[in-house]
């Protein structure tokens, strides 16, 4: 014979709601300031000493941005697919060289000589 499982007792607590303040107005944009082309990007980080790599002309390899970052290769690739390309949108391309595969960003203009 076997027990009957009793049903569990359900607390109900009174829920607080909590006094939101109201949202300051925004500033207006000074005259010539465009919001859209602020560059997010810190200066002297490791983010920036990786996208500073890889706009030179000459592009940089994945154990060069290991070395001067100090991550594993994993964690490069990541970055180049997760903030590079699909975050920021950057058009990046990885070309075969001679110490390696070679990585950097090109432009609209550098885009359509490449092509």
């Amino acid at each position: 014979m076997t027990r009957p499982k009793s049903k569990r007792k359900t607390v109900r607590r009174s829920r607080t709601v909590k006094a939101t303040k109201p949202k300051s107005p925004t500033r207006p944009t000074p005259i010539g300031a465009a919001s859209s082309t602020v560059n997010k990007t810190r200066v002297g980080t490791k983010n920036a000493q990786i996208l500073a790599m890889l706009r030179d002309r000459a592009g940089t390899t994945i154990a060069a941005m290991m070395a001067a970052t100090g991550w594993q290769q994993h964690s490069v690739r990541g970055f180049l697919a997760g903030v590079v390309r699909k975050k920021l949108g950057l058009n990046l391309v990885s070309e075969p060289g001679e110490h390696g595969r070679t990585y950097r960003v090109i432009g609209n203009a550098d885009a359509k000589q490449a092509a």
